[in-house]
This record gives structure tokens, C-alpha cells and sequence, in this order.
């Protein structure tokens, strides 16, 4: 019966909120597709807010993945993995990046889009998955406004925001000193930062300080030096460290004096640049939290571009028959999601 059904899928859903075990995967694994809808479907935002804190509580790497609609949010829930080692792995959550949600609309990175337009994508992927989201903030804009944006977050049940200390027109950051990369005055930003805390109705909600003094070239000083005042002064919840360096070892250096200072503190790592570094390495160098922050979307760019050229040279879409998802596998994915 249905209610016996979703009653079983809410206690697995609470089992859900302690942090996503091996026997949490395990559980996912063996679900029918209509129970998975049914576990997603009894998600709460009030269930769904807690869980990146109890991962964090957990001492162990959250892996964390771009979505950028509701079907990429279906691909990552889908998504496992094999290590070396035998050990299977899944992400544990969702990153909504400012950068993947402008360019799905073919608009620069400058904020462009809307807080309105971003919340919509969240609300698409939240459907689609059960797993927390960390939403990209940007630099969230004037700190009374920014108070709004936390209550927006929290009432869709997205578990922290990551805003970075830029002023002026936003500048994507793997762009470095080749543009011009404006930091705002530390004590501002620590003021947005303390606005968005008091804003906040939950404990769960958390707010992270993305540090962009590397991207700007003020050296790891100044980095650190931001990292303080957002931490002790502007009561953030933990900090981003960013480096658009291919060699990592300025994350590296800031990180080892970082923890001598903030052992507990929980930081983000985003190795989009650094991508030779393991989890394994960046989690002994004390990152909590690794972000895939744009690949699926770049992936999907090359599949579409590579199946494009091929129905044009080929005058009929035959030829992409073996490297394109089967009709019938998309709708059934989309239909069993939905319960029809």
C-alpha cells in the first residue's frame, strides 16, 4: 500500500539524515526506482537542511558535484563509482554554481542571473534528488540584501551558501590578474557575513567565506589575514579556499597555517585548476569539503557538440545511436521519478 510505502521510505529518510554511510548507499542501491521517487518525495527541507552538518560531524570528505537542472540532478543521484580499493562511491551532495547557472542560459558569469532565476534551478534539482545542496552566492550582494537570500535558501532546505569577497563587477575568478579582481574591505565583508547569521531561523544553515585573495595575487598573507577576521569577527561557518594555480601549492601552504590556527573549522577545496591532487591528499591537508564545481556541464558541452557535428555530416542521427542515452531509457528514468 502507498502510505505503508512512504512510511518505510521516511524512516529511510531519517536513517538518510545522520550522513551518507556505506550502509546509507547501500540502502539507495537496493531501492526500487518507484521507492527512490517515494524516498525522494518524503525528503523535507527540514530533513534535507540538517544533513551537511552531520556529514562534516562525521570527520570524512564530503564529495560534493555541480548540478545545473533537475535531469543533472538524476545523474549524479544515479552516479557510483569503484575505487581501486573495492570501496563504492557516490556524491554526497550538490553545488549550485553561479558559473553553470549562467551559462545554461548563455549569459557571462557577472551575475547576470537573477537570485529568482538561480533559486528556480535549485527548486529543480531539490525535486529531482534527497541529497543537501551548497549554493554558489557569489558575493552576495549588499548585506541587506544578502539576509534575504539566506531566508530564501533555508526555506528550500539548502544546507550552507558560499559567498567570495569581491566588489564591483564580478570577474570569474579562474580569469586571476587577468582581469581586474577587486576585493571588498575585510570589515564590510565580515559585516555581510554576521548579517546573514543573524538572518538566519536554523542552526543547520551555515555560511561559508570564499577566500579570493590568491585569484587576486595579494599572496597567502592577506589570505589569511581574511580568513581571521571572517571566522572571529564576522561569525562565518567556514571558508572556501580558492587558487586558480595549476600546481596547488599555495592551497597547500594556506591550508597547513590555516589548521595550526583553526583546527576545527570546516574549509572548501574546489580543484578545478589543481586536479592532479587526490581527495585522499586533500583531505590529509585538512579540506572537509571537495567541489566538483563546472565538469558535467563542460562534459555535456562535448557531447552536444560532437553529436551536432555528426548528424551534419552524416545528414541522419544513425550515426549517434551508440553514444547518445535510448529513448526509452530517458523517458522511463524521467517517468519512474516522477511515480507514473
Amino acid at each position: 500500500p502507498r502510505g505503508q510505502l512512504i512510511c518505510k521510505c521516511q524512516a529511510k529518510a531519517e536513517m538518510l539524515r545522520g550522513g551518507r554511510s556505506a550502509f546509507a548507499w547501500a540502502t539507495r542501491r537496493q531501492l526500487p526506482c518507484g521507492q527512490l521517487q517515494a524516498l525522494r518525495a518524503a525528503t523535507t527541507a527540514a530533513q534535507r537542511m540538517p544533513e551537511l552538518k552531520a556529514m562534516l560531524a562525521k570527520k570524512r570528505l564530503v564529495r560534493v558535484i555541480e548540478v545545473h537542472s533537475g535531469f543533472c540532478a538524476l545523474v549524479v543521484d544515479s552516479a557510483r563509482g569503484r575505487r581501486q580499493d573495492g570501496t563504492e562511491v557516490g556524491f554526497d551532495c550538490l553545488w549550485s554554481s553561479s558559473l553553470t547557472s549562467s551559462a545554461i542560459k548563455g549569459k557571462p558569469d557577472i551575475e547576470t542571473v537573477t537570485t529568482s532565476e538561480r533559486i528556480q534551478i535549485v527548486d529543480d534539482a531539490l525535486e529531482a534528488s534527497d541529497k543537501p545542496m551548497i549554493y554558489d552566492g557569489d558575493t552576495g550582494g549588499e548585506k541587506e540584501i544578502f539576509r534575504f537570500t539566506v531566508r530564501k535558501l533555508e526555506r528550500l532546505g539548502v544546507s550552507a551558501v558560499v559567498i567570495e569577497d569581491k566588489c564591483g563587477l564580478k570577474q570569474n575568478s579562474l580569469f586571476g590578474t587577468e582581469r581586474a579582481q577587486v576585493l571588498e574591505d575585510v570589515d564590510v565583508f565580515s559585516k555581510k557575513i554576521k548579517a546573514g547569521k543573524e538572518a538566519q531561523v536554523t542552526s543547520d544553515f551555515m555560511i561559508f567565506a570564499r577566500l579570493e585573495a590568491l585569484i587576486a595575487g595579494l599572496g597567502e598573507e592577506e589570505a589569511l589575514k581574511r580568513a581571521r577576521a571572517y571566522v572571529k569577527e564576522g561569525g562565518a561557518d567556514g571558508i572556501m579556499i580558492h587558487s586558480k594555480e595549476k600546481h596547488g601549492d599555495d592551497i597547500l601552504s594556506l591550508l597547513k597555517r590555516f589548521r595550526a590556527e583553526f583546527p576545527d573549522v570546516p574549509v572548501i577545496a574546489v580543484p578545478t585548476t589543481y586536479n592532479h591532487i587526490t581527495e585522499a591528499e586533500l583531505e590529509a591537508a585538512g579540506v572537509n569539503i571537495c567541489i566538483y564545481a563546472n565538469q558535467l556541464l563542460r562534459a555535456s558541452y562535448m557531447a552536444m557538440l560532437d553529436t551536432a557535428t555528426k548528424i551534419l555530416e552524416a545528414g541522419r542521427s544513425k550515426e549517434v545511436d551508440a553514444q547518445i542515452l535510448p529513448t526509452k531509457q530517458m523517458i522511463t528514468l524521467i517517468d519512474d521519478n516522477t511515480g507514473n
